[in-house]
């Protein structure tokens, strides 16, 4: 392993798998239900936030006529009558990248801002929780993205510096919690949802483009 890297650190959603599309439609379902008009594109803002900042923003967007408790439970219903197949959205070559990182010696992580069920049920769904070392959820820190806090402690629990990690991340909240981390953070592209990437080190493709990006890291 010649790479200036040891590890790679995974947000969850929209990089393991294409939750972001899925999550959007059932946000914009949960909110035409409770008397939201306005336009798809401001519910964009709620990407890569955790579940208590999801429900914040989406009682603000209804002018505070529906509290917090209200719109958590709305949402929970709509996904009991409409779970997510994450087998049908894994995103291509996620499994073989993980086992080629791990056989290469690369530390892994996951750091999502998702429950910590949901992190743990779909990656074991997927069959690609065995690759993760550590797996960090939003339930397990005290301070959400973009504050550095759950990718600190993952390098912190694998034992590397955060110069020696990269950050494979999609939204603008969760590149901006990789920079304060003071690591290398690479983006997958993604041009749905207006998240502005541009501070990002590296922007690719997919995790073919990342996996490469890691290994020539000097």
């Amino acid at each position: 392993m010649d790479s200036m890297y040891r590890a790679v650190l995974f947000d969850m959603d929209g990089i393991l798998y294409d939750s972001e599309q899925a999550y959007m439609k059932g946000t914009l379902a949960v909110m035409r239900s409770l008397g939201y008009t306005g336009p798809e594109e401001k519910l964009y803002q709620v990407i890569g936030t955790t579940m208590d900042g999801t429900y914040r923003i989406m009682s603000d967007l209804l002018d505070g006529r529906v509290g917090v408790s209200e719109i958590e439970e709305a949402n929970e219903a709509f996904y009991r009558r409409n779970p997510i197949d994450f087998r049908s959205i894994m995103f291509d070559g996620v499994a073989e990248c993980l086992r080629q990182l791990k056989d290469e010696g690369y530390r892994l992580a996951v750091c999502s801002s998702s429950p910590k069920e949901t992190v743990r049920s779909s990656l074991e769904v997927l069959d690609i929780a065995k690759y993760f070392e550590v797996m960090i959820s939003a339930d397990e820190v005290t301070k959400a993205k973009p504050d550095p806090q759950i990718y600190l402690e993952a390098a912190e629990k694998l034992h590397v510096l955060p110069q020696e990690c990269a950050v494979y991340e999609d939204s603008r909240i969760g590149i901006e919690a990789g920079k304060n981390a003071g690591m290398t953070v690479i983006a997958r592209q993604d041009l749905r949802f207006g998240q502005d990437q541009s501070e990002a080190d590296y922007i690719v493709r997919d995790i073919y483009e990342m996996v490469r990006t890691v290994r020539n890291g000097e």
